[in-house]
């Protein structure tokens, strides 16, 4: 059973049995996934190396609008040319930050710097929002409801299933966030 992170003297530390990290492993593949940027045959060059998407749309997936947003909410066309030029560079960076959560679950013990706890809570940010746009959270009631599922023997559909795995990302999460906020108490 997993140990919550707690910071100590080799760093933020946590355990994680070798299902937990598959599971873990296999949702950050789905974000990944999900954030890998559209490829464009006819791109210009220089537009790509600096991350310009000219042809980016708005997602049709919600679980990938809530990971990419609009900024605006009246105003499509500035939140259009907003995601043209930071899209390509917000998906790299959440990819990027996913794949060094991934790297450090080759092992049962995870041992994190201040970075690596950086890279793991944006990770959990994504996985979390991702299955909450699949259960359909909105608002606090809704959470209510899943957050009443904790039984892993009750499960018995798709919801129940990813209600479970929700609370579990979300007390990695909380516990992963204590232990940062230990660490910035030990540095004051």
């Amino acid at each position: 059973m997993a140990k919550a992170f707690k910071y100590g003297l080799k760093g933020i530390t946590g355990f994680l049995e070798p299902a937990e990290r598959e599971l873990l492993r296999s949702l950050i593949d789905d974000v990944i996934s999900m954030l890998q940027p559209a490829e464009h045959t006819s791109q210009d060059p220089l537009a790509a190396l600096i991350g310009l998407d000219m042809d980016v749309q708005e997602p049709t997936d919600r679980a990938v609008k809530r990971l990419l947003p609009n900024v605006t909410k009246n105003d499509d066309g500035a939140s259009l040319e907003f995601r043209q030029l930071t899209e390509r560079s917000l998906r790299e960076t959440k990819i990027g930050a996913l794949r060094a959560a991934a790297l450090d679950l080759d092992r049962d013990e995870v041992v994190l710097t201040a970075e690596g706890a950086r890279f793991w809570s944006m990770a959990l940010n994504d996985v979390r929002l991702v299955l909450a746009e699949r259960l359909d959270i909105r608002d606090e009631e809704d959470a209510e409801h899943v957050h009443l599922m904790q039984d892993w023997s009750q499960a018995e559909d798709v919801e129940s299933y990813l209600a479970l795995v929700y609370n579990f990302t979300t007390w990695l999460q909380e516990s992963l966030v204590q232990a940062m906020l230990q660490s910035l108490d030990s540095r004051a």
